[in-house]
């Protein structure tokens, strides 16, 4: 288990009032052991950590590509090459920027789920996730089956 600091715990305590209560209500999967609230403390920390931290790459990476976006058109007497380096670059920083938006769009959204009571449920058939399956990857929203059948479509 991580260590979580005084400073993280009273954070958790101010902003998830009800996290002690409703982390018994999280749905297990059959042979699993019940949420604990050191665990979910545990994924909440992990998740306000990471929510920080894609925060901060998303503007750096935001001034980044408003930089390569702005100086686009200098460079008189560039050749093919160089403006095909540029694109490319351009396209790097821009694929780099919408998949941390993503994460921060996902994260934020575990954060709203655990809040409201409702982690550990699949949005789409309201059946357990799975512990095991959330403590690997927090940001799940759904069953195995159900993304499964997602990805079969």
């Amino acid at each position: 288990m991580a260590k979580i600091s005084t400073t993280q715990r009273s954070t958790i305590r101010e902003e998830f009032p009800n996290l002690a209560r409703d982390v018994k209500d999280f749905p297990v999967r059959d042979g699993e052991e019940p949420w604990t609230l050191a665990e979910v403390t545990e994924l909440v920390a992990l998740l306000l950590d990471d929510k920080a931290r894609y925060t901060e790459e998303l503007a750096a990476a935001d001034a980044e590509l408003s930089d390569l976006l702005r100086n686009s058109g200098d460079g008189a007497g560039d050749d093919q090459a160089d403006y095909g380096s540029s694109a490319l670059e351009r396209e790097q920083e821009l694929t780099l920027v919408n998949n941390l938006r993503d994460l921060l769009a996902q994260t934020s959204h575990a954060l709203e789920r655990i809040r409201k009571g409702t982690y550990a449920t699949c949005e789409i058939s309201g059946a357990p996730i799975g512990k095991a399956r959330l403590q690997a990857f927090p940001r799940a929203t759904l069953s195995v089956e159900a993304k499964a059948r997602e990805e079969r479509r």
